[in-house]
C-alpha cells in the first residue's frame, strides 16, 4: 500500500478529517454498493412465475457480509485517525 502512504494531506492538521480518510470512506461505499449489486436481480418474465434463483448463495450469503462488512469499515475510516 504505497500508494496510500503518498497521499499528501493539505487539509489543517486540526480538521477531523484527513485525504486518507476520505480514501477509505471512498474504499467502504465501494464495497457497499458491490453488496447491494450482488444482492439484486432474480427477475422473471411473469410475476406469476416463482424464480428459485432468489436464494443463491451469492443473495443470501455473500451480499449481506460485504455490506456489513461495508458499514463496519465505513466507521473505521471516519474513527482512525492519521497525523
Amino acid at each position: 500500500m504505497k500508494w496510500f502512504n503518498r497521499i499528501e494531506d493539505k487539509n489543517d492538521k486540526k480538521m477531523p478529517l484527513t485525504m486518507r480518510n476520505y480514501v477509505l470512506m471512498l474504499v467502504g461505499a465501494i464495497v457497499i454498493v458491490l453488496g447491494f449489486v450482488l444482492m439484486s436481480g432474480g427477475t422473471v418474465a411473469t410475476p406469476e412465475e416463482f424464480s428459485y434463483d432468489i436464494f443463491s448463495w451469492r443473495r443470501i450469503t455473500l451480499a449481506p457480509i460485504l455490506v456489513v462488512a461495508g458499514f463496519a469499515f465505513e466507521i473505521y475510516a471516519i474513527l482512525k485517525r492519521f497525523n
